[in-house]
């Protein structure tokens, strides 16, 4: 092999530069790219499985494809690596993920070539659909692509795109990439489905022989259409003794074909383009292809952090008891601890069990726990229907995936007051993952919900009493928000201890200028409050617990005693936790300054969380340098006088 022919990847910048390649040399470009992604994840963790899975895939379709006027849709985004190297990208990906890089998800202002911007799963056949339907009122001969899993396929907007799809008959390809994984393992019906479909020997064979016949009849006019479409159904329906799912919502239904030949993928994709009307391209992958660990561990290697590429050997913490554990993992052995103690408990998760640890019950206690696919207001109801005939369900949600479920928070749970415990993980920055990731919102949204309990510990023993007390019964819907990483606290695995609903806890006390904190940055505020001492300045501490109800005689005592409050939260400031503060001022006749610290008024883009609380002003040093600008504004006491 000559050097000139040795690093395709190196030529290329656009898909405008691929499609100059012989479809023989796709296999190669494609080696060269998994190369690429391990060199470059390996050293910049990011997502993993996912992109070396759809490698092939991603080739296939910008070779076909007039992107970006043609319109790719990914969903989720975790795969759309190949797709951002072979986009313009390649040069600056040693960027992705951090501070002022490139983003780890298709982002519209990042590139032409991100056709719609996304992080969450399910959302691409709708999107695609939009695209698609305004290319045909606008008379562009334009094609739609919507990639997305198998895993995503089980969240309900997915099936609601479908179903619409189907009816207008715009020109949509969707394809399905199924490797039978999402981050855990897929559970539930579509999964048998698909299984069924892809391990069907008779079929498949059948497929093979009918699939070029089919191709050549159906160009013979719209008579022989008619008739290709019914020896479709009817060979798929015999041989799979089932109706097939798809074509019952109107979509032509192609495959399963191997997602691993390039050259084969970009065959069939070229027919699918002069085939009019909604189809869908079933394609069988295998997610971490091309890099043993990964085929062969495909949780872990979703995202692994920093490896060695060539032992596949990743960098891992050692283990230490000195440090204090992950929030998700104090929820995931309390539940456990708790449930044991409680028969009505249930623990509820949708697809994200090793992401929250609802894994530790999973296996402890099988039944007693429920993992229900990517599928959350769905979880939030399922929670709901099992709230109303007794059991306490512990539904735990990202607290980004829990805006998905408003509605069903608001209509199934609250307004019939059911005990319904949410703990909310991934509250407040989650770092490298953005704006689609952050949990900013669920303090603002949750608490306008009349009979809801907006709580937030600071360290994980206020967890553990927070989610015992929940339990208890008659507390109607009670959320727990805490934050992705760790606790503070070595000896956490305390007895448990009720907590008073809508009571804080004075940390310590100060005077002139107070920070008045909610949930894990009133550690921040402490570190802050300890350097503060040290240079003779008392800067008073107080943990209010719960957002709703507010502790509203600690509030005045505070109000009462202090010249300035500093309110500090890791959410959006505009309706949060500062808000409900100033709400009481206001409504009670205080005129102390104060100064609101959370997240502005704009989407938090990603980078590190050091970063990102730097960014909002919430880190020890910002919180810090408040406190002293605080105390130098305020006047003496003679001073005060004198006015």
């Amino acid at each position: 092999m000559t050097e000139e022919t040795k690093k395709l990847l190196d030529r290329i910048e656009f898909p405008s530069d691929l499609k100059q390649l012989d479809e023989t040399q796709l296999e190669q470009v494609c080696d060269e790219l998994r190369d690429f992604i391990i060199d470059q994840v390996s050293t910049n963790p990011g997502h993993f499985g996912a992109g070396l899975g759809v490698v092939e895939l991603t080739v296939a379709l910008h070779y076909v494809f007039n992107t970006p006027y043609d319109k790719l849709v990914w969903d989720v985004g975790h795969q759309a690596y190949p797709h951002k190297i072979l986009t313009g990208r390649r040069k600056n990906f040693h960027t992705n993920r951090k501070y002022k890089g490139l983003s780890g998800f298709p982002k519209m202002d990042e590139s032409e070539y991100d056709a719609f911007g996304v992080g969450h799963s399910s959302t691409s056949i709708s999107a695609a659909l939009g695209l698609a339907v305004a290319a045909r009122m606008n008379k562009e001969n334009r094609h739609v692509v919507a990639i997305i899993g198998d895993g995503s396929m089980t969240g309900g907007l997915a099936f609601e795109g479908l179903n619409n799809a189907g009816i207008e008959k715009s020109d949509i390809l969707v394809i399905l990439n199924d490797n039978n994984m999402a981050i855990d393992a897929n559970v539930g019906a579509l999964k048998e489905y698909l299984l069924d479909i892809t391990t069907s020997k008779s079929y498949n064979k059948m497929r093979k022989d009918v699939w070029n016949i089919l191709a050549h009849l159906e160009k013979l006019g719209p008579v022989a259409r008619r008739y290709v479409k019914k020896i479709e159904s009817g060979v798929k329906t015999a041989v799979l003794q089932q109706s097939n799912l798809f074509q019952s919502l109107n979509f032509r239904y192609f495959g399963p074909v191997d997602g691993h030949d390039v050259v084969r993928l970009t065959q069939i994709l070229n027919d699918l383009k002069d085939i009019p009307g909604p189809k869908l391209l079933h394609v069988l992958t295998k997610k971490g292809k091309g890099y043993k660990p990964a085929e062969e561990d495909q949780t872990i290697w979703h995202a692994p952090g920093v490896f060695d590429k060539e032992t596949g050997l990743r960098e891992t913490m050692p283990v230490d008891q000195a440090i204090p554990p992950r929030y998700q993992d104090v929820f995931g052995e309390t539940i456990v601890e708790l449930a044991k103690q409680n028969p009505k408990i249930l623990g509820i998760t949708p697809a994200m069990p090793s992401g929250c640890s609802l894994n530790i019950m999973m296996e402890k206690m099988p039944s007693r726990a429920f993992d229900v696919g990517i599928a959350e207001q769905h979880a939030v109801t399922f929670s709901a229907g099992l709230a109303a005939a007794g059991y306490i369900p512990f539904c735990n949600i990202y607290s980004s995936f829990m805006q998905r479920a408003y509605d069903n928070v608001i209509h199934d749970v609250a307004l019939q007051n059911l005990d319904v415990v949410f703990c909310l993980d991934r509250g407040g920055i989650v770092g490298e993952d953005g704006p689609t990731h952050h949990g900013m919102f669920d303090i603002g949204f949750f608490r306008i919900i009349p009979n809801m309990v907006v709580a937030a510990p600071m360290n994980e023993v206020e967890l553990r009493n927070m989610m015992y007390t929940a339990q208890l019964g008659g507390k109607g819907p009670f959320s727990i928000r805490y934050p992705r990483g760790r606790g503070v606290t070595h000896s956490w695995r305390q007895p448990f201890t009720e907590i008073e609903i809508g009571k804080g806890r004075t940390v310590c006390e100060g005077n002139d200028v107070a920070f008045v904190t909610l949930g894990h940055p009133g550690n921040f505020a402490q570190t802050a409050v300890t350097r503060l001492a040290k240079q003779g300045i008392a800067v008073g501490l107080y943990d209010m617990r719960f957002a709703k109800p507010l502790d509203e005689e600690l509030l005045h005592s505070i109000l009462k005693q202090y010249r300035y409050i500093i309110t500090v939260e890791d959410g959006v400031l505009q309706g949060g936790f500062g808000s409900a503060v100033l709400e009481f001022m206001a409504d009670n006749g205080y005129t102390n300054r104060i100064t609101r610290l959370g997240a502005p008024d704009r989407f938090i883009e990603h980078g590190t969380v050091q970063q990102l609380h730097k960014d909002c002003g919430i880190d020890p040093e910002s919180l810090f340098q408040t406190a002293l600008r605080a105390t130098m504004e305020l006047p003496t006491a003679a001073e005060a006088v004198r006015k």
